[in-house]
């Protein structure tokens, strides 16, 4: 590979690492750190598809994978207050939710790389965000996927209380779902200001 591709590599081992560490800490009543952290990886790879092509892309999304199943291996043998770091249907959940959303992303992004700019980190980013949060929070905590794990308990996650405490009743899980996205809505947006600075430094002579 070469040394934009590694370059690329890194760029997702150290978002991946950081959002599986910051995961663990509240920022609010609705969030974690790692929300804030984990949408990057949608600019990891639409910049590695812009630059390198599908194919480059798709290898960072599988080492990001390879990397977030180890952090999940290393969580889940750490014992916190109320159990493991990681659980089981938190590690089945994030690694299924990144390796479909991602490789959903590259494809999107792929189908409308000759259009404005914009258009294909944006809408990559946001379907796959999508995909990534519905995935994601079902497995890791909908009482309708118990048989992913039936010994777990993720009855916390089902209490039903007023979506992100104003709207409608729905479980705890789906505001943080709801919350999620909306993180990842706006750093999509906001990921377009770096996404073509890079691009501009790294590509000066070509079209974006």
């Amino acid at each position: 590979m070469s040394r934009g591709i590694w370059a690329g590599v890194a760029a997702m081992a150290v978002v991946v690492v950081a959002s599986n560490i910051l995961v663990q800490f509240l920022a609010g009543n609705w969030l974690t750190w790692g929300a804030f952290t984990y949408p990057f990886a949608f600019l990891v790879t639409d910049l590695m598809n812009r630059l390198y092509g599908t194919a480059a892309a798709r290898k960072v999304v599988l080492v990001g994978f390879a990397i977030g199943i180890a952090c999940s291996l290393v969580g889940s043998q750490i014992q916190g207050e109320f159990g493991p770091l990681v659980s089981f249907r938190v590690a089945v959940g994030s690694g299924a939710a990144f390796l479909v959303a991602q490789l959903l992303d590259v494809a999107i992004f792929a189908a409308l790389r000759g259009g404005a700019w914009w258009r294909a980190p944006l809408v990559s980013s946001v379907i796959g965000g999508a995909v990534d949060t519905a995935l994601f929070f079902s497995i890791a905590f909908s009482a309708s996927l118990v048989v992913v794990n039936p010994v777990e308990d993720v009855g916390w996650a089902g209490e039903v209380l007023p979506m992100l405490g104003l709207g409608p009743a729905a479980p705890l899980w789906v505001s943080l779902a709801v919350a999620d996205y909306g993180v990842k809505l706006g750093i999509a947006l906001l990921a377009l200001i770096p996404f073509r600075i890079l691009l501009r430094r790294l590509r000066p002579a070509e079209s974006l």
